[in-house]
């Protein structure tokens, strides 16, 4: 197992530069991945009570890390998870830490897919999730007090980061017992992932995926805005059905939101974090 130093989060992103987290945030600089021969920052948040005592957590994977606590380093604006996190700890007492995976910029698009898309790429989605698995998260239950049973380690992301969520759930079933599928690319590779889920074996845990009605992508550029977004929230609303058939429960194990006039941005992704959590978080 390499050695990884864990620093706090404004001693690699300094406030005078604009950085801003809130609670307690680590930051491993340029951890390595035998699977994909790149490194990458790894983002820890831990909850307020961490400190405090000797409890463990359950811990949730996301990918897009630079998007997750810090508006400066993020693509489009930040999710705002470790504000969530503090104040559904401060209201609610639900707690975990939350691993932030960062992208490595070029290579995210095929990281974050199994399948090639003939026009796009992907298909080193496999070896990023043997990354998570295999390697980044017995160094996180080495160094932090985790729950490391399957039932307690989730993966979540959007876009891309969505699709690769969904898939990492069937694929590894050893390793994660929730998952959350944001605004997922569904469409990329035609489709492939429909037809992995239909044919994958159910698995118990929670899923939750949601989608905006003013999300576009994988359609025509000559349809209407109005027709792309239709075809976008119909995917996912076709995906939940799979799911359903295939055994998982609406509001038990699936939590399926639309959220009506919401883009495909990291500002809706952030308003629909709290409603997610809560799904995972609650007993």
């Amino acid at each position: 197992m390499q050695k990884v130093k864990w620093l706090e989060y404004h001693q690699v992103y300094p406030r005078d530069a604009g950085h801003r987290v809130v609670g307690n945030v680590l930051v491993a600089q340029e951890v390595r991945s035998p699977q994909l021969h790149n490194g990458r920052d790894i983002i820890v948040y831990l909850p307020p009570s961490y400190n405090h005592g000797s409890k463990r957590y359950p811990v949730l994977y996301m990918h897009d890390g630079q998007n997750l606590f810090d508006h400066e380093t993020s693509f489009a604006g930040e999710w705002c998870v470790d504000d969530t996190l503090e104040e559904l700890a401060a209201s609610e007492g639900l707690e975990a830490i939350v691993v932030g995976i960062s992208n490595t910029g070029p290579d995210r698009l095929n990281e974050y897919s199994p399948f090639v898309d003939p026009t796009y790429g992907g298909g080193h989605g496999n070896q990023y999730i043997a990354f998570i698995a295999n390697t980044l998260k017995p160094l996180v239950d080495k160094h932090f007090r985790t729950h490391p049973q399957r039932r307690k380690t989730g993966i979540m992301g959007s876009s891309l980061g969505g699709l690769i969520s969904l898939y990492a759930f069937f694929r590894r079933e050893d390793i994660f017992g929730f998952a959350g599928v944001m605004s997922p690319s569904l469409w990329f590779a035609k489709g492939a992932i429909y037809g992995y889920i239909e044919n994958a074996s159910y698995l118990p845990g929670r899923i939750y995926l949601d989608a905006g009605t003013r999300e576009m992508g994988g359609s025509p550029r000559s349809l209407s805005k109005r027709v792309q977004s239709r075809r976008y929230y119909a995917g996912v609303r076709r995906m939940k059905r799979i799911l359903v058939q295939k055994g998982y429960w609406p509001v038990r194990d699936i939590m399926h939101v639309e959220e009506k006039w919401a883009a495909h941005s990291e500002d809706a992704w952030a308003r629909r974090l709290p409603g997610a959590l809560r799904f995972f978080l609650r007993a």
